[in-house]
């Protein structure tokens, strides 16, 4: 029986390890070939292109007007990053530490953004924001982006919040401690592994975040992947390779992001660093 079991283990595990290759190998493909496309001068029913150049991101940058694109972008997700922290987190602590009348519907009100696809309430939100007039702008697109983002950061601070000894608290309060300053100088720094996890993710959904944006932005405040959408469908004949140069130049922007993110947050040790600091 111990053989058999032991047996059945290996396959489901060989199993698994196959399915998981065929996965990434899958996905290896998909961006070498449009990394590979971005730079050939002809590419028809070859393994490779004929000759290799890099004429076409140069074309992307002036046609599509990449460097204001990512202009915008940055803005975009500093400010949601920014925003999302400084509303969220202070939220995630009242939910966390306050008892009130209507606490699990307000609860509940908070976590819809995140239980319903986001075309689902963007499109309602997008005409609010354009009779408000801020549709169209950056700033619009930025309130478009919080509506998710903050109760992304509630629902991930709150376990951080709860693990914290409310003792810790109270003593920084006996030594003359006001809210606000125990607030930074004591709740902030236990809570910063949390605070780095749930910024980090934020700024990947920001940057990734297509249909809000896409129903909120003007001319001038697209984000990366919104203007991405615009090359592909838009009217008129594009090569292929410049939009796949504009797709290599959005996969580069969002992992130097990602790194930069990493350099300062180490997700593995995030819980146990948390954990470790609230005792």
């Amino acid at each position: 029986m111990i053989r058999y079991t032991s047996l059945g283990a290996k396959l489901w595990a060989t199993a698994v390890w196959v399915i998981v290759g065929f996965f990434v190998l899958n996905l290896l493909a998909m961006i070498a070939t449009v990394v590979v496309n971005s730079f050939a001068t002809r590419w028809l029913g070859t393994w490779l292109p004929a000759a290799f150049t890099t004429r076409w991101y140069a074309s992307a940058w002036d046609e599509f007007q990449l460097l204001d694109v990512l202009i915008v972008t940055m803005e975009v997700v500093g400010a949601v990053v920014l925003l999302s922290g400084l509303l969220g987190v202070p939220a995630a602590y009242a939910m966390a530490r306050r008892e009130f009348p209507g606490k699990q519907l307000v609860m509940l009100l908070i976590l819809l953004p995140l239980l319903v696809p986001p075309i689902t309430f963007g499109i309602p939100l997008a005409t609010v924001l354009y009779k408000a007039g801020a549709a169209g702008t950056i700033w619009g697109v930025i309130l478009a982006n919080l509506v998710p983002t903050v109760p992304f950061v509630i629902l991930i601070m709150i376990p951080f919040i709860q693990q914290i000894d409310p003792r810790v608290e109270a003593a920084a309060r006996v030594f003359g401690a006001g809210t606000l300053r125990m607030f930074i100088h004591v709740l902030v720094p236990l809570l910063a592994p949390g605070i780095l996890a749930a910024l980090l993710l934020v700024l990947v959904r920001t940057i990734a975040m297509f249909e809000l944006t896409f129903l909120t932005a003007g001319p001038t405040s697209q984000t990366l992947v919104v203007a991405l959408y615009y090359a592909v469908f838009a009217a008129g004949v594009r090569a292929g390779q410049s939009i796949d140069a504009m797709a290599v130049v959005y996969m580069v922007t969002t992992l130097l992001w990602l790194l930069i993110a990493l350099r300062f947050v180490n997700p593995t040790q995030i819980v146990t660093r948390a954990k470790r600091e609230a005792h």
